[in-house]
């Protein structure tokens, strides 16, 4: 039976890169895959699936009005999918994640998402409160805190280092914007700890 899979992680662990892979190995061994990116993303451009190695690959945006249980089943009629990948999962409202179940469920496709756990303040995003309740199959990648204790924090920083603690939820930015922390970390970090004291606090 297919199954809607989530894969999730702080920032910097890798989870474009491994997504990147799974579609190759499908398509290395002649399968179909559908490739999503959430529209908000637009670092390497809209539509665009990119790694900090240097991966990349097309996919199809979506925001938070796409339907994707249409686009996929229609694509499927014309083609036969073997696999759907959702990067950017966090994005993904309660409604769509019901509709990737769908896709599991009803056409039999495995769905492989791939996002955030968390944001800045540490609170759930609703994509990835709902994969995390309605999910088959729930995987940690893991990064790595300065301190060598594993991160699960992406803490948001401003200009000089500092952690930024207030804000909208959404605000795209690679390294220059946030960190990935552990939780130790991160909560000495917004209780006012400097970049520079994280280091002597483990």
């Amino acid at each position: 039976m297919a199954k809607l899979y989530f894969y999730y992680a702080s920032m910097n662990a890798g989870k474009s890169t491994v997504l990147l892979q799974a579609s190759f190995n499908y398509r290395e061994r002649g399968m179909n895959t559908l490739l999503f990116t959430a529209a908000v993303d637009d670092r390497a451009g809209t539509g665009v699936i990119a790694s900090r190695i240097g991966l990349s690959a097309p996919a199809q945006a979506f925001a938070g009005d796409t339907d994707l249980f249409a686009i996929i089943s229609a694509a499927h009629a014309a083609t036969t999918q073997h696999c759907v990948l959702v990067d950017e999962a966090q994005f993904l409202t309660a409604a769509q994640v019901w509709q990737l179940a769908r896709v599991a469920d009803d056409l039999g496709i495995p769905v492989l998402c791939y996002g955030l756990r968390t944001d800045f303040l540490g609170a759930l995003f609703e994509g990835s409160q709902w994969l995390l309740a309605l999910a088959d199959t729930l995987s940690e990648l893991k990064a790595v805190c300065d301190c060598g204790r594993k991160a699960t924090m992406n803490l948001r920083i401003d200009a000089r280092g500092g952690a930024v603690t207030t804000g909208q939820q959404t605000e795209i930015g690679g390294n220059d914007r946030y960190v990935a922390l552990c939780r130790r970390h991160f909560v000495a970090a917004l209780n006012g700890a400097a970049p520079a004291d994280l280091g002597e606090a483990r």
